[in-house]
């Protein structure tokens, strides 16, 4: 018998992103409109609502307009920098051309858009939330799927806490909850790891392309008020990359604050790139350090982005729950944009919740949910720049990137070509570290550029050390038997925080030392790992980094 305890709830739902909680405010108007009662928590791994948040960001306001129309009342809205200017660089190695915007498709040039902090509008949406009832217990991480005996969902179980690395159980050990619920929602976000086991149980991929992502570090910098203007919002492609595709951002947001950051496409193939050293290196073109000189960085972190699109949305409802926000991908990748389709997920996952509550059905699928989806404006935004990816993907930056845009100017103006790019898992294709060049990146000069562990050391990343480790190796000598002697052991330069590293004692082998302590939680392992060695599972609750402000 289970020595867990267990609550019942309505609806659980698993993290306190925007999905989540929308989908959590949703189901409370609903029920409050409908003199319904009906319980809803959210579980979130992160100390705080927010603090595993990290997001560029320039959020379309469509899907918080449809959710909660009045956001912008009140002496402190939770978006107030709206982007004044637009504009995309390409860049060389010392020049920038500026794309003029007339180029770009007119859902490219982010009008009524505003630049902000991601977690910060989850703390206020999560304010927002518990007003209405909704029950949020930030620092329990959701580590296991109940199943009922007919093979439907059931609910989830929080982690134990208080185990030692070894196994044991500590004096303070706490045994986990478990949360049964009519309807579960799998809200973790890129690559979260119960959606992956859902999506493998139910085949809920069968019918769509691979997801595919990008590995996106962000860094905020207080700099000189004098070079600060509020609202301009940039974006590059080109240099660095060479061996790879992706870009940056320079986000101009409140309080002569700068958001920058910089997105490698995971599909690379030499193994002696590094996404983070990619990042340092942009960060002194010519157009880009004098904005930074004289500031000050106060801010890292990383994370790994969906960039798939529509072609590789899985099935979005199992029995007893459903797939919602990033945990299914709902990523315009031109845009760079999430949140906005987040939202919308989240509320038309809780209107067949609800709808199903009402009719006292519980833990079968939720027939209304995706139907509701692929007709919805979500559907339409995706399928405009469904071909952008991969065009540019297979193409590389210099042709694929005008390939892109006639194939989006195309679909905007109402051509829906037949075409359809295919996608190919990240994992696969990483080219030999003998066959491959080799990469010679500049030492950090401590100023504009920096190393890992300064950097980790601003994420205010923090595991429980005598805990067992959350980065698990399903086969401990493949990282020296194939990593390291076939691809140099790329692990070491995929990670943004330095967790994983090549070790040897004297008269010893090389071994693999997973520095646990310093996972920032992006998911990057779990992608990139060439023979998909590395599983990431949920930690000790509370644990990871602790976002302030991104």
């Amino acid at each position: 018998m289970s020595e867990r305890e267990s609550m019942p709830y309505d609806v659980v739902i698993v993290g306190a992103g925007p999905a989540g909680l929308a989908a959590a405010i949703k189901l409370k108007q609903l029920a409050n409109a409908a003199e319904h009662e009906l319980s809803v928590c959210v579980l979130e791994k992160g100390s705080e609502v927010g603090a595993h948040i990290l997001s560029g960001a320039v959020f379309d306001p469509k899907g918080l307009d449809e959710l909660i129309p009045e956001w912008r009342e009140g002496d402190t809205p939770p978006l107030q920098v709206k982007v004044t200017s637009n504009q995309h660089w390409v860049l060389t190695t010392n020049k920038k051309l500026n794309m003029p915007n007339f180029f770009l498709p007119s859902f490219m040039h982010n009008e009524n858009s505003f630049t902000g902090s991601l977690a910060n509008l989850c703390r206020w949406l999560a304010g927002r939330a518990e007003e209405l009832g909704v029950e949020i217990f930030p620092g329990f991480a959701a580590a296991e799927v109940l199943f009922n005996d007919d093979g439907s969902v059931k609910g989830v179980a929080t982690g134990d806490m208080g185990v030692a690395r070894d196994g044991t159980r500590k004096p303070d050990y706490t045994p986990g909850m478990e949360i049964h619920a009519r309807y579960t929602f799998l809200a973790e976000g890129v690559r979260g790891h119960l959606s992956k086991e859902i999506m493998r149980i139910f085949d809920l991929q069968a019918d769509c392309q691979p997801q595919v992502y990008g590995l996106g570090i962000k860094e905020l910098w207080d700099i000189d008020p004098a070079k600060h203007v509020p609202g301009t919002v940039i974006h590059t492609q080109g240099w660095p990359l060479t061996d790879a595709w992706g870009g940056g951002w320079i986000y101009h947001q409140a309080n002569n604050q700068v958001s920058i950051g910089f997105v490698t496409a995971l599909s690379y193939k030499n193994p002696h790139l590094s996404p983070f050293e990619e990042m340092q290196r942009w960060k002194q073109h010519p157009a880009i350090r004098p904005l930074l000189e004289g500031g000050r960085r106060v801010a890292y972190g990383a994370r790994a982005i969906n960039e798939g699109g529509w072609q590789s949305i899985p099935k979005l409802a199992f029995p007893g729950g459903a797939l919602i926000g990033c945990a299914a991908g709902f990523v315009n990748v031109p845009r760079i944009k999430g949140s906005h389709t987040a939202i919308k997920s989240g509320m038309l996952a809780a209107e067949a919740a609800f709808e199903a509550i009402r009719a006292d059905r519980a833990n079968d699928v939720l027939e209304t949910y995706e139907p509701a989806l692929r007709s919805s404006w979500i559907a339409d935004e995706l399928k405009t720049v469904k071909n952008a990816e991969p065009l540019v993907a297979k193409f590389g930056g210099t042709i694929g990137t005008p390939l892109a845009g006639m194939d989006m100017w195309l679909r905007h103006l109402g051509l829906r070509l037949p075409l359809e790019m295919k996608h190919h898992p990240d994992h696969v294709g990483m080219h030999r570290a003998d066959v491959a060049p080799k990469i010679n990146y500049p030492k950090p000069d401590g100023v504009i550029s920096f190393d890992k562990l300064s950097s980790v050391y601003l994420s205010n990343v923090n595991h429980e050390e005598d805990q067992p480790i959350h980065l698990t190796l399903r086969d401990a000598s493949r990282p020296t038997q194939v990593n390291l002697p076939l691809y140099d052991g790329p692990e070491q330069r995929y990670c943004p925080a330095g967790v994983y590293e090549y070790v040897q004692d004297e008269g010893s082998q090389p071994r693999l030392q997973i520095n646990a302590q310093n996972c920032v939680h992006c998911k990057t392992c779990d992608i990139k790992d060439m023979t998909q060695n590395i599983k990431w599972v949920v930690p000790e609750g509370g644990g990871g980094p602790n976002y302030p402000n991104m």
